[in-house]
């Protein structure tokens, strides 16, 4: 079977694109990915390990506009025009799988042209997502288009129960959950070897996420050692300065996704604060929660989100309040109690057998050979 994937980020920071397109490729299938390579960062076009990725580029009048909300459109354009250009070069593309709304459009472009399959892989709840950063009237415009769109899809594929539930109000068409669960590191535990206890966040650095304020908090605990990683976007360059500020905190930069669960390993904890008041954060799985998982490491998180739930109910971690306060009262708790870290940890680590990328990877190739011919 011949697949076309839409994205719009360059693929390279993207995991769960990643894995699904490996997992197709190692499956037999042939696949694609149109991606949108915003800051022309790599080539026109690559493979990464049997993947095609084709890459547009801001060029002409996509260069000159002041924001992206301005250029999707013509980046749904050139999207479309070159899955056709493949189609007619010889990539006679069997589905189109779309990850999330801002590719969408395009894929329903191909569908009415190519007469094909088309699959709607959601990662979030769009309009929530972007609630943080747009006014109201562009959110409920966003929320409007995804129901138009979505009346064109053959199937869905989501991330977890509350979207599946979310897009179950604005559609009746079927819908999988593929989790961006992680690789099995090891069955047995393996417990950290730092000196100094050590705390891991690997991921957005945005306001919802507690950051920079989350720097002060550790950077003014003793007897403990932060790294932190993320993308050079949102808050990346004030996070970078205000680490500066402290001893303990070492800014790691920009680390490859390849590269997430060996320093995930090396850490004692993980934590993943994510505001409860931010409605796509409030329903959703942050890859942290996965990562901490598969390496066997207690993570702290939110109390009254849906990874606070999970958290409790692998008893696998913290669930604190949003508030500083609570949030070195758990570091602390965890620094000077190695046993319950370790409890934590090997609670993580059994929820692996179930939360873990092979049992995600199989029911993505089910699908696709069961509903895709």
């Amino acid at each position: 079977m011949k697949v076309l994937m839409l994205l719009s980020n360059p693929f390279m920071v993207d995991p769960r694109v990643y894995k699904e397109a490996k997992a197709l490729t190692d499956a037999g299938h042939n696949v694609t990915v149109i991606v949108w390579d915003r800051k022309n960062e790599y080539e026109p076009e690559s493979f990464i390990e049997g993947i095609r990725i084709v890459r547009i580029h801001n060029k002409g009048i996509m260069k000159l506009l002041p924001h992206d909300l301005f250029r999707n459109p013509l980046w749904w354009r050139k999207a479309y025009k070159k899955g056709l250009e493949l189609y007619t070069n010889g990539f006679d593309f069997d589905v189109v799988h779309c990850h999330d709304l801002d590719t969408l459009q395009a894929g329903v472009w191909l569908k009415k042209e190519l007469k094909i399959k088309l699959i709607y892989d959601a990662h979030e709840i769009f309009g929530y997502m972007m609630a943080r950063t747009m006014p109201k009237f562009i959110v409920n415009i966003t929320l409007k288009l995804e129901k138009r769109l979505v009346k064109h899809v053959d199937f869905i594929i989501t991330v977890n129960e509350p979207v599946e539930e979310y897009l179950k109000s604005i559609t009746d068409k079927p819908i999988i959950i593929v989790m961006n669960c992680k690789d099995i590191v090891s069955k047995n535990y393996q417990p950290p070897k730092n000196d100094v206890f050590t705390i891991s966040y690997i991921g957005v650095l945005h306001k919802s996420r507690m950051f920079p304020e989350l720097v002060d908090i550790v950077g003014n605990i003793e007897d403990v050692m932060f790294g932190i990683a993320g993308k050079k976007e949102n808050l990346y360059d004030e996070v970078k300065n205000r680490c500066k500020k402290y001893k303990n905190v070492k800014f790691l930069g920009v680390i490859p996704f390849y590269e997430v669960i060996s320093k995930t390993l090396e850490a004692d904890i993980v934590i993943c604060m994510v505001n409860p008041n931010d409605m796509n954060n409030k329903i959703a799985l942050a890859n942290k929660q996965f990562e901490a998982i598969v390496c066997g490491r207690p993570i702290i998180c939110t109390k009254g989100t849906y990874s606070g739930e999970m958290t409790d109910k692998l008893r696998c971690g913290l669930v604190v309040e949003y508030n500083s306060e609570d949030v070195k009262k758990a570091i602390i708790s965890l620094r000077d109690n190695k046993k319950l870290c370790e409890e934590l940890g090997k609670n993580a680590l059994k929820a692996s057998e179930e939360y873990n990328w092979d049992v995600q990877k199989k029911k993505l190739i089910k699908f696709y050979e069961e509903y895709i011919k």
